[in-house]
C-alpha cells in the first residue's frame, strides 16, 4: 500500500503491483491525463487548483509517470508555465483537421507547436456525439498531428447500447482502423479507451472488464500493425476514474494510466497521479509523520520537515552553479549612512540570540555558549551583560529572547537564573524543533535502539522561522506590537542591537536585511552573497550548494565580495505574510549533511541530516536587502582556532561587553590553524596554561605537533611552529616574526 498525504490527513492507497518482469518486458511509462473540458468557471480557480496540486508534488516520481493536463483552449498559454513547473505537460482538447487558412474557429497542429503545446486529445466521445465528428474526421486530425510532430491522445470507446449488444471490440477496432493508416510514428500516439457509458456517470468498469477490453485493443494492434507497436503503445483507461478505484485499475497489465475527467478538477487528482507513480516520499512520509506526531512535534515543525524531505526524495538538484548567479557589485555601508537614530523603534524590536549549538565539534556536551571567553565570563554571561548595558544606554526595557535547542535549553536556563531582568519561561526562550535523521541507503527514518535520542537532530538555524511559528512566539510578538527582530548567533559577541542599523532598516521598509562583511582569504570557504541571474534578487550560496567544478569561483573573493555574518533583521509582519503565502512554511533551500546516526560511532548507520540556513530566507522576501558592516560586529567562534584568537589580545572587551577586533587589526582577524590534536577545547586549553600568546600583530599562526606556550610569547606576521618529536615541547617566551620555528 502507498500512503498519500492529502489536505493534512493520511490516507492509504494501494500502488501499482505489476510484477517487475512484466513491467520490464513492456517498457511502457505510465501516463495520466487530466481533461478539464470546459471547466472550471474562472481562471482564478485554475491557479488555485494548481497551488493545491503543488502541495503534493513531492508524492509523485516523475520518472515513473507522465502527466498531461488539458485545460480550456483560452487558458493554455497562461497555464503553460505553472503546469510545467509541476513537472506536467500541457495538451489541447482538440485540433483542426485543416492546415493554415480560412477556417474560422479552428487551430492547427502547427499552431499548437508554435505556442509550445506538444499534446492534443483527438476523438473524444463528446466531439463525436455532440459535434458529429466521424471516424474519418478523427483520422484526418491524426494525420495532421503526425505531419506536425504533435503527440496525440487518441480516444476510442463504445456507447452503453453497443456494450450491451456485445459490440465493444467491434467499435474499438472500427475507430482504430480508420486511424491506423495515417500513423507513421507510433511513439507519438497514446490510446485512451473510454467506455462512453462510464464517463461522468459514476459508473466504472470493473478492473477485470477494463483489462479484458484493453487486452483486446492490444491484440488488435498486434494483428493490424505489429508486435512491436502493440507492446510499446500506451493504453489509458478513462471512465469515472477516482482516487478510490484507481489503485486496483492500475494493477492490470494492459492499463498504462488514465484519462481523468471530473476528478482532475480536484486537489485529490494528485492522489491518482501518486498512486500511479509513487515517489519515495509517498512511500516513506507516513512513517515520518507518525514518528514526529508521536514525539509531540508541532504542525509547523512537521510541515517544514515534510518540505525538506520532499526536496530530498524528489532527487531535486539543490546545487547553485555559477551559471545561475551574478556577483553583488556594491551595497550600502553602515559607516557611510547619514541617518539619525530613532530610539522610539526600540519598543517595537526584539533581540534574539540563536543558542541551539552543543559545540560537539569542539568536544563539548553542553551548550557552546557556556564556554569561557574571557575573565571567567561565558558567552551567555557577556550576552546578559550586553542586554543590561543596552537597557541602561537606551533607557528602555528591551525585549530579549533565545532560541534554544532540546539539548541546550536546561543548561542555558540554569546559567541565566542569576540574570533575573532577562525574563523567564516562554518570555525568555522558545525551543528549536528537532527533525528525524534519514537513513542514507533508503531514505527511511533512522532508528537507533541503543540511544533513541540519536534518531533526532537539529534542522539547522533556518528552523528559526518554523520554530517561531509553531511555538506561538511569532503570533505573541505581533499581538504585543513588536515589528522588528534582530537575530544573531550566541557565539558572535560583536553582534549587538545597533540603533543606527535599526533605524536604517525601518526606514528602508525592507522585509528582510542581512548584515554582510567583506570577504578575506580567511572567509573564502564560507557562504557568500550573490544575485539570482534570473530574478536579480539576492540569495545566499553555502559551500554545500556549490558544485565541485565551481569551487574555484566560489572561493574567489574578488568576484563574490560579501559574506553573511548571520546578523539578520526581519520584519515580523512580513514573515507572517510569507507563512500565509506558503501555507505554513518557508521554502528555504535544503542542504544534506552526511553523518552517522551515533556521532561517536563511525560504524553506525550512515544518515542524512536535512538542514536549512536562516540567511537563505533572503531569497524568500521580495525587496530583501543587505548592509555592509565593519568586522567589529562579527566575532564568531566555530572552532578552537577561533577561540584561541578570541581569547588573545587581537580582540578587546568593550565597555558595553562586546568582543571586537582591536583597532590595530584594521578589521582583519588573525588566521589561526592549530594541529588536529587541539580540535577539542580541553586540549587547546592544555596548550595555553599561561594564557594565549599575543596575536595583535599576527597575520597567520600555524601549529603542527604537541606544544605549550610559555608566558610572554608574541607572534608577529606569519609564523609556523613545528614539533615532530612526538612529545610535548614548550614555545619559550619571546617574539616570533615571519618565521618557522622547529622545536
Amino acid at each position: 500500500a502507498q500512503a498519500i498525504f492529502t489536505r493534512g490527513k493520511l490516507r492509504s492507497l494501494a500502488g501499482p503491483s505489476r510484477s517487475p518482469a512484466l513491467r520490464c518486458s513492456m517498457s511502457r511509462k505510465f501516463i495520466v491525463g487530466g481533461n478539464w473540458k470546459c471547466n472550471p468557471a474562472t481562471f482564478k480557480e485554475c491557479t488555485t487548483l494548481l497551488k493545491e496540486w503543488k502541495k503534493n508534488k513531492a508524492m509523485v516520481d516523475a520518472t515513473k509517470v507522465e502527466v498531461v493536463i488539458c485545460p480550456p483552449a483560452l487558458w493554455m498559454s497562461s497555464l503553460k508555465e505553472p503546469v510545467e513547473a509541476l513537472g506536467m505537460s500541457l495538451s489541447a482538447q482538440n485540433v483542426g483537421k485543416n492546415a493554415a487558412g480560412a477556417f474560422t474557429g479552428e487551430w492547427t497542429a502547427d499552431n499548437l507547436k508554435d505556442v509550445g503545446v506538444a499534446w492534443t486529445l483527438i476523438g473524444h466521445s463528446e466531439r463525436r456525439s455532440k459535434y458529429g465528428e466521424t471516424d474519418a474526421d478523427t483520422a484526418e486530425k491524426v494525420e495532421k498531428c503526425q505531419e506536425g510532430g504533435l503527440n496525440v491522445i487518441l480516444c476510442i470507446g463504445e456507447l452503453l447500447e453497443e456494450r450491451e449488444a456485445g459490440k465493444t471490440d467491434e467499435v474499438n477496432k472500427r475507430q482504430l482502423a480508420a486511424c491506423i493508416p495515417k500513423i507513421k510514428d507510433w511513439s507519438k500516439i497514446v490510446i485512451a479507451y473510454e467506455p462512453v457509458w462510464a464517463i461522468g456517470t459514476g459508473k466504472v468498469a470493473t478492473p477485470a472488464q477494463a483489462e479484458e477490453t484493453q487486452a483486446a485493443i492490444r491484440a488488435y494492434l498486434k494483428q493490424a500493425v505489429s508486435n512491436e507497436v502493440a507492446e510499446k503503445v500506451r493504453i489509458q483507461y478513462g471512465g469515472s476514474v477516482s482516487p478510490e478505484n484507481c489503485a486496483e485499475l492500475i494493477k492490470q497489465p494492459n492499463i498504462d494510466g488514465f484519462l481523468v475527467g471530473g476528478a482532475s478538477l480536484k486537489p485529490t487528482f494528485m492522489d491518482i497521479v501518486a498512486t500511479v507513480g509513487p515517489s519515495k516520499m509517498a512511500e516513506m512520509w507516513p512513517k515520518y509523520q507518525e514518528k514526529m506526531e508521536k514525539e509531540g512535534c508541532n504542525a509547523a515543525a512537521i510541515s517544514a520537515f515534510k518540505y525538506n524531505y520532499g526536496v530530498l526524495a524528489s532527487g531535486a538538484n539543490v546545487m547553485l552553479p555559477e551559471s545561475l548567479l551574478d556577483p553583488v557589485e556594491s551595497l550600502p555601508e553602515l559607516e557611510k549612512l547619514n541617518i539619525k537614530p530613532d530610539a522610539r523603534l526600540l519598543k517595537k524590536t526584539l533581540i534574539l540570540k540563536l543558542n541551539g549549538g552543543l559545540g560537539t565539534g569542539m568536544g563539548l556536551d553542553k551548550a557552546k555558549s557556556l564556554l569561557e571567553v574571557t575573565d571567567g565570563n561565558s558567552f551567555l554571561d557577556l550576552i546578559a551583560q550586553q542586554v543590561a548595558s543596552m537597557k541602561k544606554e537606551f533607557k528602555a526595557n528591551l525585549k530579549f529572547m533565545l532560541m534554544n535547542s532540546f539539548s541546550t535549553s536546561a543548561d542555558t536556563l540554569e546559567a541565566l537564573k542569576k540574570y533575573t531582568d532577562l525574563g523567564t519561561g516562554s518570555d525568555l526562550e522558545f525551543v528549536q524543533n528537532k527533525a528525524p535523521k534519514v537513513t542514507a541507503s533508503d531514505l527511511s527514518p533512522a532508528t537507533w535502539e541503543k540511544e533513541p535520542k540519536h534518531e533526532w537532530c537539529p534542522p539547522g538555524h533556518g528552523d528559526l522561522y518554523p520554530a517561531m511559528l509553531g511555538s506561538g512566539t511569532l503570533d505573541n510578538l505581533l499581538k504585543k506590537g513588536f515589528k522588528y527582530m534582530f537575530v544573531s548567533n550566541s557565539d558572535n559577541l560583536g553582534a549587538t542591537l545597533d540603533l543606527k542599523i535599526l533605524t536604517h532598516f525601518a526606514r528602508s521598509q525592507a522585509p528582510f536585511m542581512m548584515e554582510v562583511a567583506e570577504r578575506t582569504d580567511a572567509d573564502k570557504k564560507g557562504g557568500h552573497l550573490a544575485k539570482d541571474k534570473a530574478t536579480g534578487g539576492l540569495l545566499l550560496r553555502e559551500s554545500a550548494q556549490c558544485p565541485e567544478e565551481d569551487e574555484k569561483e566560489f572561493q574567489n573573493t574578488e568576484r563574490y565580495k560579501f559574506f553573511n555574518t548571520n546578523n539578520l533583521w526581519v520584519d515580523l509582519a512580513a514573515l507572517k505574510a510569507q507563512f500565509k503565502k506558503h501555507e505554513g512554511l518557508l521554502p528555504l533551500p535544503v542542504m544534506k549533511n552526511a553523518k552517522t546516526v551515533d556521532p561517536c560511532l563511525k560504524e553506525s548507520t550512515k544518515v542524512l541530516q536535512l538542514e536549512t540556513a536562516m540567511g537563505a530566507a533572503i531569497q524568500c522576501f521580495e525587496g530583501a536587502t543587505a548592509l555592509v558592516i565593519p568586522r567589529s560586529r562579527f566575532a564568531p567562534v566555530k572552532t578552537t582556532n577561533d577561540l584561541l584568537a578570541l581569547r588573545s589580545d587581537a580582540y578587546e572587551l568593550t565597555k558595553d561587553f562586546r568582543i571586537t577586533l582591536a583597532e590595530k587589526r584594521a578589521g582583519v582577524p588573525p588566521d589561526v590553524k592549530l594541529d588536529g590534536r587541539y580540535k577539542f577545547t580541553k586540549d587547546m586549553e592544555k596548550m595555553i596554561p599561561n594564557g594565549p600568546p599575543s596575536l595583535i600583530d599576527c597575520k597567520k599562526l600555524v601549529v603542527e605537533g604537541e606544544i605549550t606556550f610559555a608566558k610572554g610569547v608574541v607572534i608577529k606576521g606569519t609564523v609556523t611552529i613545528k614539533n615532530a618529536s612526538g612529545s610535548s615541547k614548550e614555545v619559550p617566551a619571546g617574539t616570533y616574526e615571519d618565521k618557522t620555528v622547529d622545536l
